[in-house]
Formats: structure tokens, C-alpha cells, sequence
């Protein structure tokens, strides 16, 4: 009697203690995912303000702060360029009158994409252009960042016409900007960049200058 009892009893003790390892697994996942909600809602103004802060620091390179008196962080537009791609355009205003615009361009370097930001005032003159990511080789094609050397800003102050369009390509492509020694592709993608980037300035000009 006592052997048959304690065989009957074995399937009971087994649920109990699955059932109790459920309910432990169960407060654990709720536990975790709480203080997963309760840390994302701590760090998430934190890493807004973040994100605002480096956008402002890369504008700031290519919007000189005497251009405008509003935030062009937060004074954007939409548009699409010729790629389809859609684009916010960062407007710098001084007394109501929008007095350059800033936008990422994208060219096609030797190791992928090269994302810069290019700055432009009213008239299509360039403030500044600006590498904001790339993943080119590291002592040859990385020449194109300004803390790398002069390259990036022998652009400020051209424009379409200046040098005409057809111009707007390294020398060994029969232009007027120089190539880096063994890396020609990077700066040849930087420059189709910058060049679509005045193509899209000039057929969007009066909407992207037009104040609200």
C-alpha cells in the first residue's frame, strides 16, 4: 500500500515543481523586460539630446552661425532628388529670410557609400562641405575628412558656374580638382556627390529658398 502511494504521488511533485519553475521563469522575464522599459525611458531624452547636439555640430560646419538667427536643426523640409531618395533640407534664416540651406549628398567611394553634408546659400554659392561617414582605406581615400587634411575645403565659396559644370571632376578626368595619389575613386565619388548636390540646388532653388 505504502509503494503504491508514493509512485501515485511522483507525478504531482513533478507538476508542482514545473509549476514553480514556470512562475520563477515568469517573474524573472517580467522583471527583466521592467527594468529594460525603465532604462529606455531614463536614456531616451539622453540620446535625443545627443543626436540633436552632433546634427548641430555637423551643421555648424557648413551653416556659419552669422548666417542665420533660427535653429536649423529644427527649421527643416522634405524633398526627393533626382534618385528618389528623400531628403531634409536644413534651412538657416536671419530675420525671416531663408539665407542658405544644408542636405546630405551621397557619392560612391572605393570601399561603399560616402555620406556627406553640403551647405549652400541662397544665391548657390557653397558654404562648406563635410564628411559626415565613410569607409575608405585609412591613409589614402580618409584624406577626404577636414581633420585630415585641406582637401574637403577647397569647395567653400564655388559654385554651378564656378567652375562650370563640366569642370566639377578630378583632373584625370579632365577637370579642375586634384586626386590623391593612388585613390582616385574616393575623390572622384565625392565629387559626383557634390556636383549632384548643385544640380539639385539649382532645380529646387525657389522652393528651397522661399521663406514661409
Amino acid at each position: 500500500m505504502t509503494t503504491t502511494q508514493t509512485v501515485s504521488e511522483a507525478p504531482a511533485v513533478s507538476q508542482a515543481k514545473m509549476f514553480k519553475h514556470g512562475v520563477i521563469l515568469g517573474l524573472f522575464c517580467l522583471g527583466f523586460g521592467l527594468l529594460l522599459a525603465i532604462t529606455d525611458a531614463v536614456t531616451i531624452d539622453d540620446i535625443g539630446a545627443r543626436a540633436i547636439e552632433d546634427k548641430q555640430n555637423s551643421l555648424s560646419q557648413v551653416l556659419p552661425d552669422e548666417l542665420h538667427d533660427n535653429n536649423p536643426v529644427t527649421d527643416t523640409l522634405s524633398l526627393t532628388n533626382a534618385e528618389g531618395k528623400s531628403l531634409t533640407i536644413f534651412r538657416a534664416k536671419k530675420d525671416g529670410k531663408v539665407t542658405g540651406v544644408a542636405y546630405e549628398i551621397f557619392g560612391t567611394g572605393y570601399a561603399g557609400e560616402i555620406k556627406l553634408m553640403m551647405g549652400i546659400d541662397a544665391t548657390g554659392k557653397l558654404l562648406g562641405v563635410r564628411v559626415l561617414a565613410h569607409k575608405e582605406t585609412p591613409g589614402l581615400g580618409d584624406k577626404i575628412e577636414a581633420k585630415k587634411g585641406p582637401w574637403i575645403e577647397r569647395f567653400t565659396g564655388l559654385s554651378l558656374g564656378n567652375p562650370p559644370l563640366e569642370r566639377w571632376k578630378v583632373k584625370k578626368d579632365g577637370g579642375d580638382f586634384d586626386q590623391f595619389a593612388g585613390a582616385t575613386i574616393t575623390p572622384r565619388g565625392v565629387m559626383a556627390a557634390i556636383r549632384g548636390g548643385l544640380e539639385f540646388f539649382a532645380e529646387n532653388q525657389s522652393t528651397l529658398t522661399k521663406a514661409d
